[in-house]
C-alpha cells in the first residue's frame, strides 16, 4: 500500500473528516473518496461526523440567536426611548396626531410584529399611508395590503378600487382573504382594506406614543 493512503487509513480511523485528511496529507478529495467507498468503517465515521456537525450547527444557532436576541432588545429599547423624545417634538404635527388616532381607533395592538389598520374608508387608510411615510419614514415598497371581501366581490376590480383611492400601488397588494356570508342590511361594496408594516420596532415606537398620547389627552384640563 502506498505510504500516503496508508497514512490516510490511520488518519480516518482516527475519526478525522476527508478534508481533514485532504490538509494533512495534500491528496485529493476525490482520491479519498475512491479509497474509503467501499469501508463500512469508514461510512460508520461518516455518520458520526455529520452528527457532530449538526449538534455543534445547533448549538451555534442558539448562541446566534441569542446575541441576536441581545441586539434587538436593545435596539427596539431603544425604539422606545427615542419614540418618547420624538413625541414632545411631533404632537404638534397633524398629520403625527391624525395617524395616531387613526391607530388608537382601528389598529392592531395584540402583534408584536406588525403594525396594521383596518378600515372600510379610503380615506382613512390613506391618511395612515401619509403617517407611515411622512412621520415614520417607511418606504412605500415596505407598505403592503391585503382586502378583507365577500364572496360576491370581484378581487381584481375592489384592489384596483382600492389602489387608485389611496394612491398605494397594485403590487403592494396581497392575497385577498374570503369570508362567507353578507350582512343582511349593510353591504361593503369593496370590502375592507388593511394597510401593513412588518417591523417590530416600529411597533414598539407606535405603542409608546398610544401610551403618551392617552396620558397627554387624559392630563388636559376641561375648560
Amino acid at each position: 500500500m502506498r505510504i500516503d493512503k496508508e497514512s490516510a487509513f490511520k488518519l480516518r480511523r482516527s475519526g478525522k473528516s476527508y478534508r481533514e485528511i485532504r490538509t494533512q496529507l495534500n491528496v485529493p478529495l476525490g482520491t479519498l473518496s475512491t479509497w474509503f467507498s467501499n469501508e463500512k468503517w469508514s461510512k460508520d465515521i461518516a455518520d458520526t461526523l455529520s452528527a457532530r456537525r449538526i449538534e455543534e450547527s445547533k448549538i451555534e444557532i442558539i448562541k446566534l440567536n441569542r446575541t441576536r436576541g441581545i441586539k434587538l432588545a436593545e435596539s427596539y429599547k431603544q425604539g422606545r426611548i427615542s419614540a418618547k423624545k420624538e413625541f414632545r417634538i411631533l404632537k404638534e404635527e397633524p398629520v403625527f396626531i391624525a395617524g395616531l388616532v387613526a391607530y388608537w381607533g382601528e389598529g392592531d395592538k395584540t402583534s408584536k410584529y406588525h403594525v396594521r389598520l383596518s378600515n372600510t374608508d379610503p380615506g382613512v387608510i390613506s391618511l395612515f399611508k401619509g403617517f407611515l411615510e411622512q412621520i415614520c419614514n417607511v418606504p412605500e415598497d415596505r407598505i403592503t395590503c391585503w382586502l378583507l371581501l365577500y364572496p360576491d366581490l370581484n378581487n381584481e376590480i375592489c384592489k384596483i378600487y382600492w389602489s387608485k383611492e389611496t394612491n398605494i400601488p397594485l403590487q403592494n397588494f396581497r392575497k385577498s382573504m374570503y369570508i362567507k356570508g353578507r350582512h343582511p342590511t349593510k353591504r361593503l361594496s369593496y370590502g375592507v382594506c388593511n394597510i401593513v408594516v412588518s417591523s417590530r420596532y416600529l411597533k414598539e415606537k407606535i405603542l409608546v406614543w398610544l401610551s403618551l398620547i392617552n396620558q397627554e389627552y387624559s392630563n388636559a384640563s376641561i375648560v
